[in-house]
């Protein structure tokens, strides 16, 4: 019997946003590589009609201070914003429980249980070590780290 084909295989690429990647494109003079690598990705996502979006918990890892509240808002303006909810949570806390990690790595497992969720996705992070870790056994979810 032949095997099905996995819809989401031939859908477009999700860009998606980690802490450390939201910063760096609110802020490119900053970390000028880290910048132009994540903004050839999300160039590359686009041309494929992909998109890019943001998981809810890294909000809670960016939003300190206002003038770093309005950098990151124009991003957000042209990003959606997912929310958490509860399949996501669950899995986010099996990510946690199956890598043997604690609660310090949870807005980390939170941005790939997103990505798992929407399928074929790039997660774009300054912390390639621990995504890939917590990524690893779902073929649809690249890690790419930024420099």
């Amino acid at each position: 019997m032949p095997r099905r084909r996995d819809p989401r295989a031939s859908a477009p690429p999700t860009a998606v946003l980690d802490s450390e990647a939201l910063s760096v494109l609110a802020n490119p003079t900053e970390r000028g590589a880290a910048a132009r690598r994540a903004q050839a990705v999300l160039e590359a996502v686009e041309r494929r009609s992909g998109s890019a979006c943001v998981p809810a918990p890294v909000l809670a890892e960016v939003s300190r201070g206002s003038a770093r509240r309005d950098t990151v808002a124009r991003i957000l303006n042209r990003l959606p914003v997912i929310p958490t909810d509860r399949i996501i949570a669950e899995r986010a806390g099996a990510l946690l429980e199956r890598d043997h990690l604690d609660s310090c790595h949870a807005v980390d497992a939170l941005v790939v249980a997103t990505a798992i969720g929407l399928g074929r996705t790039v997660v774009l992070t300054a912390d390639p070590q621990d995504l890939t870790q917590l990524a690893s056994g779902f073929e649809g979810v690249a890690i790419q780290g930024l420099p």
